[in-house]
């Protein structure tokens, strides 16, 4: 299939890129880093130009959009324009869903748990309540409504916390603390905070596999099987990399200058695992991890 991939330089988007590569034609898109993205098909592009993402569609007339282009943090979004999250993580999102349409093509939206109201315990369903807190995931869960408004040929993944190993110039929590680790330096973590987390490589795989998957107009949590704390994700780390697990500082999120305290955003994942897509446990994936000898 002809698979176009924005955000194609993210922690995520680079992944995705070696694995739909393999048996796919892709094409890439990145704005500022480049990443692994030149070392595949791929095109330089800014979102918000929608003549530049008009003719893009003409030109490859892709079967499958992954749209995994956004403002992807809170705090980052918090320190820029309401207006340019918006217009990237919201009208940009309408636009590209438009464009699907125009061309008959499925889109894959990565959304986001913190769509989820925290305070509502964990097994959290995709018809749980959503109330999102920040900046960051209203405009995830705007992002959704557009995309009904605007066709039924969609996939809204609402998205786990991710973790892994960046390539090139990404990076995210659980690289910062493999490092730390790795160097003997304490760090602290959240015991009172949960998700389900989901390995960078584990995601790019199942996303490998959803694209044969025949289902549209569907919204799915898309996270790992454990219901984790970052606390307990960290001594899984030291397990399995013989680190000192005395390096890791248990804290609660309430004694820190966290500006979003989410208790539990930890979810159900039946309807992803319906579809034949079961994701690795954490203590797997972070084993598997540990095998690699040039990380």
């Amino acid at each position: 299939m002809k698979i176009l991939i924005t955000g194609g330089s993210g922690i995520l988007g680079q992944y995705l890129n070696m694995e739909l590569s393999s048996t796919h034609n892709i094409l890439t898109l990145y704005n500022t880093n480049p990443g692994n993205c030149t070392l595949f098909p791929s095109a330089k592009l800014d979102i918000k130009d929608g003549n530049s993402l008009t003719n893009i569609f003409k030109e490859f007339n892709p079967d499958i959009v992954i749209h995994a282009a956004a403002i992807t943090k809170a705090v980052a979004a918090d320190e820029l324009p309401a207006k340019l999250v918006y217009e990237i993580n919201v009208n940009a999102t309408k636009r590209i869903a438009q464009l699907c349409d125009m061309h008959g093509s499925k889109l894959i939206y990565f959304s986001t748990d913190l769509v989820y109201g925290g305070y509502r315990g964990a097994d959290l369903d995709e018809n749980s309540k959503l109330v999102p807190i920040s900046l960051y995931a209203e405009t995830k869960l705007m992002g959704e409504v557009k995309i009904k408004e605007v066709f039924d040929n969609y996939i809204i993944l609402r998205t786990g916390l991710l973790y892994g190993f960046g390539l090139n110039h990404s990076s995210c929590h659980f690289h910062y603390m493999y490092n730390a680790l790795r160097n003997g330096k304490s760090v602290n973590l959240f015991y009172d905070q949960y998700r389900s987390p989901l390995e960078l490589m584990d995601a790019a795989t199942l996303i490998g596999k959803m694209v044969n998957v025949d289902v549209k107009n569907a919204t799915i949590n898309f996270g790992g099987p454990g219901r984790l704390s970052r606390y307990e994700l960290g001594g899984i780390l030291c397990e399995k990399f013989g680190f000192d697990n005395n390096l890791l500082n248990k804290i609660s999120m309430y004694d820190s200058e966290i500006k979003y305290r989410v208790e539990d955003v930890s979810m159900n994942i039946n309807k992803m695992k319906s579809f034949g897509l079961i994701p690795q446990s954490a203590g797997e994936a972070v084993a598997r991890l540990s095998e690699l000898n040039d990380i």
